[in-house]
């Protein structure tokens, strides 16, 4: 893929499609940012993938 150094930000990234495919661009080397209405979830899984700057939004 070319996602190397370029801003992906993930909706659904705590869990199932949307955190496979956090993982896979973080692993292709894409800045990852995620949210989820999970906010837990979302949190752990943005701390997996160390972004640097992200904003979270809970319910």
């Amino acid at each position: 893929m070319k996602i190397k150094d370029k801003v992906a930000i993930i909706t659904g990234a705590a869990s199932g499609f949307g955190k496979g495919i956090a993982e896979l661009y973080a692993s292709e080397g894409a800045q990852v940012c995620v949210s989820d209405i999970n906010g837990q979830g979302a949190r752990v899984e943005q701390e997996a993938r160390s972004c640097q700057q992200s904003e979270q939004v809970e319910r």
